[in-house]
């Protein structure tokens, strides 16, 4: 087999209808859209979500609720979490090496779990909880910015 002898198979190419080319060719007159209507007209494009008149879905769904814009996402944390790694000194890129936190956001630590061994914990926020139980085990809080 050649690569130049390579042809597409009996059926696939078909020669492009030319439309508006007289009546005696059948695409004439309208050329194949029909007379009147929106679709008829050059230019023609209908908009996203258009269901023929019929109330679009996303008009017809209820909007409720509100989605506050300025919201800041945190890996969260919890001190149970922080016992497990058996570290002394805990910060961002500890927990990411250990495989606790995966995405580049700040890092929140709550006070979920007892706490009995002293940790100098760094993390971008605490909960009072957390806050409490890291300084009465005896260990330090260090808030990053």
């Amino acid at each position: 087999m050649n690569l130049s002898q390579l042809k597409p198979p009996k059926g696939q190419k078909h020669k492009q209808q030319r439309v508006g080319q007289g009546m005696g060719t059948g695409r004439g007159k309208y050329s194949g859209r029909g007379a009147k209507g929106a679709k008829s007209i050059s230019g023609y494009s209908r908009m996203r979500g258009f269901e023929g008149g019929q109330m679009p879905l996303h008009r017809r769904m209820p909007k409720r609720g509100f989605t506050n814009i300025f919201r800041k996402e945190f890996n969260i944390v919890s001190l149970e979490r922080l016992v497990e790694l058996g570290e002394t000194t805990i910060n961002p890129d500890v927990l990411r090496k250990a495989g606790v936190i995966k995405a580049k956001l700040p890092v929140k630590i709550l006070g979920d779990g007892e706490l009995k061994v002293a940790l100098t914990v760094g993390a971008h926020k605490f909960s009072k909880s957390a806050q409490e139980k890291i300084t009465k085990a005896g260990g330090k809080v260090e808030v990053l910015q």
